[in-house]
This record gives C-alpha cells, structure tokens and sequence, in this order.
C-alpha cells in the first residue's frame, strides 16, 4: 500500500507505508509547519489519499520514523486501510487485489 498522510489543523502530518510482508504499517514522514504541508502536497501531487484525523495523527505522531505502528492503533489504523482499499477500487471494472492486513 503507498503512504497515506493525514494532517490536523495544528498543522502536524504523519505519513504511513504498508506493503505486503510488512508486519504493520510504519512511520515513513512527520512533521509539523512547513513539512507537514510538503508531506501533504508531495502525496496529493502523487494522487496519494490525504485523511484527515487530528486524534489518529496525534497518536502516530509519537512514533519514531521507519518503526511500525503500536499494537494499539492496528485496528483503528486497519480500519482507515480498509476504507481507504473499497474507496480506491470503487466504480473500478478492475478486481481490487487481495487485501492483507497485519493480523
């Protein structure tokens, strides 16, 4: 899965990156001012989905780039993926792949 930020109105993003293996989503970018609207800009430029949750980005905001999320935010961060997979695949002729989430 591509990285998927989110921002809150204190200006604070956190970009997440889940692939196939991977045993959870992890911190890839964070940042606060500046950064967080480049982290912003650069995934919307890609066409990469931008969520917006203050409480969510708050939480992943603690945890340190290149580590896996916490075993507390799997299912709220699971629940984002899976919303964010039937939205991207939505109207699509094409099969959505399989989804695997970290169990």
């Amino acid at each position: 899965m591509s990285i998927l930020p989110g921002e809150d109105k204190a200006g604070l993003a956190v970009a997440l990156k889940y692939a196939p293996g991977d045993t959870a989503p992890r911190v890839v970018a964070k940042g606060r001012g500046l950064i967080a609207a480049e982290i912003v800009a650069r995934a919307r430029e890609h066409g990469v989905f931008v969520h917006e949750s203050p409480e969510l980005v708050a939480l992943l905001a603690q945890v340190d780039i290149d580590r896996h999320i916490p075993p507390a935010l799997y299912l709220a961060v699971a629940e984002l993926l899976a919303w964010l997979y039937r939205i991207e695949y939505q109207g699509s002729s094409e099969a959505p792949p399989p989804l695997s989430l970290p169990g």
